[in-house]
């Protein structure tokens, strides 16, 4: 699919000398993913429970989010590091590391997670920079997806319910206000609401990603015929892929991919709650619902059921920083399976 979607990019960009640019990058970055996966699943997942090896990923992400200012940005944005023709983006680094601290923390805290002052307040001086310095990229969509692995992990450690209501409260009102204080957002909010009112501007975006899964039908056109990747739709090979799969290979073709990442969400939880200890259940939660919120946000965002965001589609989009963290993810989530339902007398 990104080959299908990037052809005619990659023609322009060459002045029709390579087709297959973003296919040829899109494979390697594949390649490098499934070597850390099968890495990640050939060891104890246990042995991460270290506090030098979570502490150490979580300064880690704190410190290339915090470099990405270094660099220039792209559309206003700043979430890359670059280095020679390649880039990395560091907000996929910090969907490892957050759910990494926080299964180790919350974790520790079995038994204490009705205390505000022993759980909430001191996992906030970890969460809230993380969280922070991805929102200030500006990249709203992946803070919303870091928040729900939080909220996912936090309710599953056993969260004081009003506690929990307090985050989310929280959470709400610092959306609501990012969205209606920032123009551009709220621009975009009303070319969710309505497309047609600015279809030249700014809801051209949400205008032809509906046209091409409208056109797609039941089949789709098949392979490589779709027509609005064709200089109409932007970033159809990354954030708007799905609507490219929509138009190729019609309804049946979403729903497959639906009914994929429905099945990550079945075993993977599956995974997590089977897991011989608290760790080991938390992490599996917080990474699979990562990946869940994360794909199933993007779909919503391609059939106008949500504003524009660029967030990438797991496994799908164009984007080696996606791609080889995720596959990362599902090792570790492969990881936790190999363990699943074992005897443990572990905390």
């Amino acid at each position: 699919m990104v080959y299908s979607a990037s052809a005619m990019l990659s023609i322009k960009e060459t002045g029709g000398a390579n087709q297959y640019i973003y296919a040829v990058k899109q494979f390697g970055f594949t390649v490098l993913g499934l070597f850390l996966m099968l890495v990640a699943t050939r060891f104890d997942y246990r042995w991460l429970r270290q506090s030098w090896i979570i502490y150490g990923a979580v300064l880690l992400a704190i410190v290339l989010l915090l470099a990405v200012f270094g660099f220039g940005s792209v559309n206003g944005a700043r979430r890359w590091i670059r280095f020679g023709g390649f880039s990395f983006q560091p907000s996929e680094f910090a969907k490892i590391a957050l759910p990494l601290f926080l299964a180790y923390f919350f974790g520790k805290r079995e038994f204490e997670m009705s205390s505000l002052p022993k759980t909430l307040l001191p996992c906030a001086i970890v969460v809230l920079p993380l969280l922070g310095l991805v929102f200030i990229q500006p990249d709203l969509g992946t803070t919303i997806v870091l928040a729900a692995m939080f909220g996912a992990m936090y309710f599953a450690a056993g969260a004081n319910w009003r506690h929990f209501a307090i985050a989310g409260a929280a959470f709400l009102i610092g959306v609501l206000g990012a969205l209606v204080l920032v123009p551009w957002r709220m621009k975009r909010m009303l070319a969710f609401l309505d497309p047609w009112a600015d279809p030249e501007n700014s809801g051209y975006q949400v205008i032809q990603s509906l046209l091409a899964v409208g056109s797609g039908g039941i089949w789709g056109a098949g392979f490589a015929q779709g027509q609005q990747k064709i200089h109409y739709l932007p970033y159809a090979h990354s954030d708007f892929i799905f609507a490219i799969v929509c138009e190729e290979f019609g309804l049946v073709g979403a729903l497959l991919i639906l009914l994929g990442f429905a099945v990550i969400l079945w075993r993977g939880t599956v995974a997590a709650f089977n897991a011989p200890d608290r760790f080991g259940k938390l992490l599996g939660i917080g990474l699979v619902t990562g990946i869940t919120v994360q794909a199933f946000f993007n779909m919503s965002v391609v059939v106008g059921i949500l504003p524009t965001k660029g967030i990438p589609l797991p496994f799908i989009s164009y984007g080696g920083s996606s791609i080889v963290v995720t596959l990362l993810a599902m090792g570790l989530l492969l990881n936790i399976s190999q363990y699943s339902g074992a005897a443990t007398n572990e905390r």
